[in-house]
């Protein structure tokens, strides 16, 4: 069984949003580009959450934007044993360290979990004070949910806007597909 190493973070002091993911594929560690598989949907879902066509950019242009819309990556492991590209079956987890996430990413206040795997972690973080959202997997193994399904869960990460003064305080929700 391979030792792997994961994928640097995405993230600086403006990050509010971070999505985590377990661990990069096969082709994310060849590439060594966060969602690097074809059939991923990750770029295409963030691309909709921020309003802008990541997804026509280069790797290395995508990373600068995402961060200008206040989103970083990261995965919850940082190294682990595993053949292939799936979750289950990685060996000997070895998590990142998340102590300095405050430090280094002060306005952080949500973390979105990519996947079940990953999302066994949002207890730790909930206990950290932030808030959680675990997310279907964008992952071409999880193909089971459409693309729109997947969407509106992943619109839980931008959080509606408060409400303005003298309004009824009704919020609106998430931004529908094709807004800026």
């Amino acid at each position: 069984m391979s030792s792997l190493t994961g994928l640097a973070p995405v993230l600086d002091a403006n990050t509010r949003i971070l999505i985590l993911g377990s661990f990069p594929g096969a082709a994310s560690l060849a590439a060594q580009q966060y969602y690097a598989h074809p059939r991923n949907l990750a770029w295409r879902l963030m691309s909709t959450l921020v309003g802008e066509d990541l997804v026509a950019l280069p790797y290395d242009e995508r990373l600068p934007r995402l961060l200008a819309h206040g989103v970083g990556l990261w995965d919850v492991l940082g190294g682990c044993e595993r053949e292939g590209s799936l979750d289950s079956a990685i060996r000997n987890p070895a998590a990142n360290d998340f102590a300095r996430l405050r430090q280094l990413c002060p306005k952080l206040h949500t973390v979105g979990f990519n996947g079940q795997a990953s999302g066994k972690f949002a207890p730790q973080f909930a206990a950290a004070g932030y808030r959680t959202v675990v997310l279907p997997s964008s992952s071409p193994a999880h193909a089971a949910m459409s693309f729109a399904d997947k969407l509106r869960a992943w619109q839980q990460l931008t959080p509606a806007a408060p409400p303005t003064p003298g309004s009824t305080g009704d919020r609106p929700g998430p931004r529908s597909p094709g807004r800026t």
